[in-house]
């Protein structure tokens, strides 16, 4: 039902959109596809941007607002991962439909560049734009099946003296008494994220980019309780990957945010942030506003197929529409926004020949991260913030919804959903407790009944928090589609995952193409993350370059770089010393 009801959203908008978007910026041209070279416009300003997610809203915010004439192509639906979803038919007597999600959204204080096109994103009376819906959480649960919980309190602390041994010893305390280790661990993983905070750059991506986070932390050699909390979550519970393959470079720069600056020194806000309503309703759809209103042009249900390549530059782009018809569209220039595995596959022989670097990017990787939400018929009682289930084989974390949105769940569907526990499952390879089946091998209602076990498990340990009288109803992910003749599912969304060593796999925004530009969370960016920020800040350095190629005079998108600590950049500089002279870090010593 549900995909029956977006097919017929989406053709109603694509009448509209097509209309309206043939005689502007990038225009679709009907009738068989016959590539021709692309005509500059009189001032050479009209942009393609391929793909509707956060990098090609981020990249076409960019150029609207420098005078450009830019049309935005999306196959699916505006938003991309970060979307919010209706859920068919759940409205009723003038409510609107409960609202699904890919998963829940998640805005880390050190997030610089989102916040910063959420200012620019006006909604309603704030003063601040669409940033003023961000919401931060002052505590984050960690829960055990059949041991304590613990919460660790969220928020602004007191500065005192940063020293390497106020560092060790201040972090370690704190990991060994919130965490339940024993004290020399704590110590020792505060040790460790010493070691990479005082690493200098070029230690940074030739050593630890080829390093995994298990290795450097010695996951295999300590405690259960050290390897659960210190090792696994921090990769597959917080970014999807796993401890063996992940990075160093890329799990101590997230460490060097969340925990290498508790006093939040630099940061936009709070250091966990959420939204305080559903994810359309105060960020995508305004965001579309906006855009339309400077100019931008949308078209939806068009799939880019093909790119046409002539005298080093691209010359128009190939899309079908969803009635299968062929259509070219033509522009100055071309932003591709599509994820990792999407963007690959246009890379044609003619492409490679001008930009072979590109071929490289077969050897990223992706892995599944996907959301199920549970409506509730009350209010949850489990945290004010995120809850990490640590010993669920699915690698769960979820955030109870009602406690956050302006808008409470009462005023959506039938009426009887409270609440909204929306819930990732990072892991979809580990045999569940319920099926002994991965999540990909699980039908859908066995994975909604194996994660709600997997929760209550970890919840009901110590006294009944939810029962299952409380479950009115649940709504996976649509991109989780389940094929009956192969018993396992497929995955529209599946997640970019930086494994050690993937770092020289991933391409610049821009190369020897001279009218191609890239925009995407597995270009290479500050951030380093397939995040929201990462695409973000990648669609930025696109327009960047495309100004520089153009000609333009307009003023550059503003870039930021992450929080380091600068009483630590005496220690770098002795690090790019020995790290020349073939010397391990300072700190970096066995215990």
């Amino acid at each position: 039902m549900a995909e029956k009801r977006w097919a017929v959203s989406r053709r109603a908008l694509l009448r509209g959109t097509v209309a309206a978007g043939v005689a502007t910026a990038g225009a679709l041209s009907t009738g068989t596809f016959r590539p021709t070279p692309a005509t500059a416009s009189p001032d050479g300003r009209r942009v393609a941007v391929l793909g509707g997610g956060v990098a090609g809203l981020t990249a076409a915010h960019e150029l609207v607002e420098r005078g450009f004439q830019v049309t935005i192509y999306e196959r699916r639906a505006w938003g991309g991962k970060a979307r919010s979803i209706p859920v068919p038919g759940t409205g009723s007597q003038g409510r609107p439909d409960l609202t699904g999600e890919h998963g829940f959204r998640f805005f880390p204080g050190f997030y610089q560049h989102v916040p910063d096109t959420m200012r620019r994103i006006p909604f309603q009376d704030n003063p601040n734009g669409v940033w003023d819906n961000l919401v931060a959480v002052p505590e984050a649960r960690f829960a055990r099946s059949g041991g304590d919980d613990f919460r660790v309190p969220l928020g602004l602390r007191a500065r005192s003296g940063f020293t390497p041994e106020s560092f060790r010893e201040t972090l370690g305390a704190a990991f060994a008494t919130a965490l339940k280790m024993p004290t020399t661990e704590g110590i020792y993983f505060a040790e460790r994220l010493l070691v990479f905070n005082t690493s200098c750059d070029a230690r940074r991506y030739q050593q630890w980019e080829h390093t995994s986070w298990r290795e450097f932390v010695g996951g295999h050699a300590r405690s259960h309780e050290f390897r659960a909390l210190l090792s696994r979550t921090l990769t597959s519970i917080m970014v999807a990957a796993k401890e063996e393959i992940a990075s160093v470079r890329t799990i101590g720069t997230m460490g060097e945010q969340f925990l290498g600056n508790p006093f939040e020194i630099g940061n936009d806000g709070g250091l966990d942030r959420v939204l305080n309503g559903p994810t359309n309703a105060v960020w995508i759809d305004p965001w579309i506003q906006r855009i339309r209103a400077l100019g931008g042009q949308f078209v939806l249900g068009a799939e880019v197929r093909g790119l046409e390549v002539r005298d080093r530059r691209i010359t128009a782009a190939r899309v079908v529409d969803e009635s299968g018809a062929e259509r070219a569209v033509d522009a100055d220039y071309f932003v591709v926004a599509l994820p990792a595995e999407q963007a690959r596959a246009l890379w044609s022989p003619q492409i490679l020949a001008v930009r072979p670097e590109l071929a490289a990017m077969e050897q990223l990787f992706t892995d599944w991260m996907n959301g199920i939400q549970f409506y509730l018929r009350r209010p949850t009682d489990i945290s004010r913030g995120h809850t990490a289930y640590i010993d669920a084989p699915w690698s769960l974390t979820s955030i109870a919804q009602n406690q956050l949105w302006n808008r409470k769940f009462t005023e959506f569907g039938d009426g009887t959903v409270q609440d909204c526990l929306s819930v990732d499952i990072s892991d979809w390879n580990t045999p569940g407790v319920l099926f002994g089946k991965p999540a990909k091998e699980c039908t859908h209602e066995e994975i909604a009944r194996e994660a709600w076990a997997q929760v209550r498990a970890h919840l009901d340990d110590r006294g009944e928090v939810l029962r299952d009288d409380d479950l009115h109803s649940w709504f996976l992910d649509p991109g989780i589609t389940w094929q009956q003749g192969q018993q396992r599912n497929t995955n529209a969304d599946p997640l970019l995952i930086n494994t050690a060593g993937s770092w020289e796999h991933r391409p610049q925004p821009h190369g020897a193409l001279e009218n191609l530009f890239l925009a995407g969370d597995y270009v290479r960016t500050n951030i380093d993350l397939a995040t929201m920020e990462g695409a973000n800040e990648s669609a930025r350095a696109a327009v960047n370059a495309l100004l520089d190629v153009s000609g333009s005079n307009a003023e550059r998108c503003r870039m930021f770089t992450l929080y380091r600590a600068p009483e630590l950049e005496p220690l770098r500089r002795i690090d790019a010393e020995r790290y020349t002279a073939g010397q391990p870090n300072l700190f970096d010593v066995p215990i």
